[in-house]
């Protein structure tokens, strides 16, 4: 079963992803900021890590930068699912590592599709 993890602070997010995510068959973990995601990837190792910018105590930029410092995490997939949607925002994302860079509003359904397409290349 692959593993992935949620980083999100909207509550309304994080339960529409991990009730989708469960009935596609993923363990699910949830951080509702950076330093708890970090926690986490201390004892887990997710195959995908979805990853808010714009949350309380850690960033998502700062946490993916700690993430890439990581060896155990390095066949990790990482996609931002941000509000920040400016051309700098996403550059900046896609530039500390991450695979994809996706804005809100979004939908469930493509991010879905986009998760089983990075894990099948």
């Amino acid at each position: 079963m692959r593993k992935i993890l949620i980083v999100d602070d909207e509550p309304n997010i994080v339960m529409s992803l991990e009730y989708t995510f469960k009935k596609n068959n993923y363990e699910v973990f949830i951080a509702r900021d950076g330093q708890e995601a970090l926690e986490i990837l201390k004892v887990q190792q997710p195959d995908i890590i979805i990853l808010d910018v714009m949350m309380p105590m850690v960033d998502g930029y700062a946490t993916l930068e700690q993430i890439k410092k990581d060896e155990r995490l390095q066949h990790c997939k990482v996609i931002f699912l941000s509000a920040k949607n400016k051309e700098k925002d996403i550059e900046r994302g896609l530039s500390l590592g991450a695979d994809l860079y996706m804005t809100k509003p979004f939908s469930v359904k493509k991010l879905v599709e986009q998760t089983n397409e990075l894990l099948t290349d």
